[in-house]
C-alpha cells in the first residue's frame, strides 16, 4: 500500500533560492514537452512517447540558450516527463482535466527520487540543492528516522508556505474491530450529511464564512498594478484566504469521514454527478463549498484501509420519492418539500432522512453477509473485480401522488 506524509518544510534562503530554480526549470520542461506533443499530434496524428521526450530534453540541455538547465538536479526534470504521460492518461480515463501548461503563479513542484535525495536519522538532503533541508514532522507515532520513503515531493503553495511530501510504500493496516453497524448517508446543502439513524451533520459553509473577507482581499488586488510588487503581496494574501478555506474544509470531511469508518461496518452513499449539478448556477458555489467528491475519495481509501465495506448506489435510484416503510413510489417531489406523508401509509416522512433510510436498504440488500429486503440492482460495488449488477428486478409502480407540506406535524 503506498501511503504519503506531508509536512512543512522550512528552507533557508539559499535553498529557496535554488528550490525556485528547480522549479522554474521543470516548468520549462514540462511546458516544452507539452506544447511539443500537441504539435506533433496536431500534424502528424501521432503521440509521444517517453523516449522521444527524453531525447528532446537532451537537445533541450544541449542548446547553449537553457545551459541554466545543468545547473538543477536531472531527476526532477525526468519525473515532469514521467508525469505527463500519467495526466494523459487520468484525461483519456475522465479522472482529471486535459493536462494545462504551468504558471509561474501556481503551485510549484519539483519530485526527488531516491537517486536525488538522502534521508538518515530524520535528516532530509536534495542534490544539488546546500545544507540539510528543515521541516517539521507531524506525526508522533511514526518515526521518522526509519522511514525510507521512494519519492520526495518539494512544494511552494501560492500563499507563500512550503511542503515536503514522503511518499511511502506500507504494508497494509489491520483490519478495524467489527462494530455491527451499518448507515446510510444521505448527502445535502441544509445539513450536509444525514444518515440512516437519524443523525444530522450541520454544514459548516466554509467559504460562506470567510467570503466576505475573501472577497474585500480580491478587490484589493484587482486594483494593483500588473507586475508590481504590491499586486504579488495582495495575490499572497488571496491566496492565504482560500488556503484557510480548504484546510478548514478538509479537517471537517477528514473528521466526519473518520467517525463514520469507526463507527459503521457499512457505509452506503449515493453516486451524486457534481460536476452536473454545479452547472446549477444558483447552488454552484453551494455544492463546491460543501465536498461532497473529497468526502467520497475519503471514504473510499479509509473504507479500504480499515477493512470497511463503502456500497454507491446508482445516481437514478429513486431514495428521495421513495417510501422507506411501504415503497409506495411518488410521482413528483419538488425541491422546496422537505416533509411528506405517503399516500399509501400515511407516514409523514422528513425528506433527507427518509433518502438515508433508502439508500440503507438498498446497500444492506446489496451487500455481502448483511439481510436486506430492498432491490440492490441499482447499486455500484466499489470491489475487484467488481459484482455484476442484476438484470431483473419487481417492477416497481409509481402511483400518482403529490406531496402536501404538513405546517406544524
Amino acid at each position: 500500500m503506498r501511503t504519503a506524509y506531508r509536512c512543512r518544510a522550512y528552507p533557508d534562503a539559499t535553498q529557496q533560492a535554488m528550490l525556485n530554480r528547480t522549479f522554474g526549470c521543470v516548468r520549462v520542461v514540462w511546458n516544452t514537452i507539452l506544447a511539443t506533443r500537441q504539435e506533433r499530434y496536431a500534424t502528424k496524428c501521432q503521440g509521444t512517447s517517453y523516449g522521444q521526450a527524453s531525447v528532446a530534453l537532451t537537445a533541450m540541455k544541449k542548446d547553449p540558450q537553457r545551459a541554466w538547465l545543468n545547473e538543477v538536479s536531472s531527476v526532477p526534470l525526468q519525473q515532469a516527463l514521467r508525469h505527463q504521460p500519467q495526466a494523459f492518461a487520468a484525461f483519456f480515463a475522465n479522472r482529471a482535466r486535459y493536462p494545462r501548461f504551468k504558471s509561474r503563479q501556481g503551485r510549484q513542484a519539483a519530485a526527488y527520487t531516491r537517486s536525488a535525495f538522502t534521508l538518515h536519522d530524520g535528516q532530509l538532503r536534495l542534490a544539488k540543492t546546500p545544507g540539510l533541508l528543515a521541516f517539521v514532522w507531524s506525526w508522533p507515532g511514526i518515526d521518522v528516522a526509519g522511514l525510507d520513503p521512494t519519492t520526495v515531493v518539494v512544494a511552494k503553495e501560492p500563499d507563500g508556505r512550503w511542503y515536503v511530501t514522503f511518499a511511502v510504500d506500507a504494508s497494509a493496516p489491520a483490519p478495524a474491530p467489527g462494530t455491527g453497524q451499518a448507515a446510510g448517508v444521505d448527502l445535502g446543502i441544509t445539513s450536509f450529511a444525514v444518515t440512516s439513524n437519524g443523525q444530522r451533520i450541520a454544514n459548516p459553509r466554509h467559504l460562506e464564512r470567510r467570503a466576505r473577507n475573501l472577497a474585500r482581499y480580491q478587490r484589493r488586488l484587482a486594483r494593483c498594478q500588473k507586475g508590481s510588487a504590491n499586486r504579488a503581496k495582495a495575490r499572497a494574501k488571496v491566496a492565504r484566504a482560500h488556503r484557510k478555506v480548504r484546510d478548514a474544509r478538509r479537517d471537517f470531511l477528514h473528521k466526519t469521514t473518520t467517525r463514520l469508518v469507526r463507527g459503521h461496518d457499512l457505509i452506503a452513499i449515493e453516486d451524486l454527478n457534481v460536476a452536473g449539478m454545479v452547472r446549477n448556477h444558483r447552488l454552484a458555489r453551494a455544492i463546491s463549498d460543501c465536498g461532497w467528491g473529497e468526502f467520497r475519495r475519503q471514504l473510499q481509501y479509509k473504507c479500504q484501509r480499515a477493512g470497511r465495506q463503502l456500497v454507491v448506489i446508482d445516481r437514478w435510484y429513486p431514495s428521495t420519492k421513495k417510501c422507506s416503510a411501504c415503497e409506495f413510489l411518488l410521482a413528483e417531489l419538488s425541491l422546496s418539500t422537505r416533509t411528506w406523508r405517503c399516500p399509501s401509509c400515511r407516514l409523514l416522512h422528513d425528506r433527507d432522512l427518509n433518502a438515508a433510510k433508502n439508500i440503507l436498504a438498498a446497500g444492506l440488500a446489496a451487500a455481502r453477509g448483511f439481510p436486506g429486503d430492498a432491490c440492490g440492482a441499482d447499486v455500484r460495488h466499489l470491489e475487484i473485480p467488481p459484482v455484476q449488477s442484476a438484470v431483473k428486478q419487481e417492477p416497481q409502480l409509481a402511483r400518482a401522488g403529490i406531496p402536501v407540506p404538513q405546517d406544524g406535524e
